[in-house]
């Protein structure tokens, strides 16, 4: 997509990872995202790591959800199609609307990577009080994907003809 004369306008981003065995030490999808953001202009306020556990994840969530300084959310991990992967089901009952076009092309483009295992990506995205929230799997080279190829342009307000950068809550 082509980019307009408008100027870049930093966001404010949370990131959440959810896993039952990552530590702030070997949390390398969460790092990734994170930095991804900031050398792209953006502004990490928060972070955390959570433990699979569908409440866990609400309540993270939907407290950056509230918060006036919150505009996008990046989550990794937990989208997996394991029972035990509950991000989906967290998120969905939070979102106002639902995009569903963020897990229709990141399953495409994990096609080119993994081939059909992408069917198992249950991959979500939604508006919720003005916040936008992306979740993604776990590993970094889908974060990476998820972040470069889909994300970064979004959270661009350059980005023509549309993006997600207008319809975020001010501050």
């Amino acid at each position: 997509m082509g980019k307009a004369t408008q100027e870049f306008q930093a966001t404010r981003i949370a990131v959440l990872t959810v896993s039952d065995r990552r530590e702030a030490h070997d949390d390398t999808s969460g790092d990734y995202l994170r930095e991804a953001a900031t050398e792209a202009g953006h502004q990490v306020l928060d972070h955390a790591i959570v433990a699979d556990n569908l409440y866990r994840i609400r309540a993270v969530v939907s407290s950056w959800i509230a918060s006036d300084d919150i505009q996008v959310i990046l989550i990794n991990g937990g989208t997996g199609f394991n029972s035990k992967n509950s991000t989906p089901e967290a998120l969905l009952p939070l979102f106002d609307r639902e995009i569903e076009g963020f897990g229709e092309v990141f399953r495409m483009l994990s096609w080119e990577e993994i081939g059909s295992a992408t069917l198992q990506s249950r991959a979500v995205a939604g508006m919720a009080n003005q916040t936008l929230i992306f979740a993604m799997p776990g590993s970094t080279s889908a974060c990476r994907t998820a972040w470069e190829r889909i994300i970064c342009e979004q959270l661009d307000a350059r980005t023509r003809p549309c993006q997600f950068v207008s319809h975020l809550k001010k501050a």
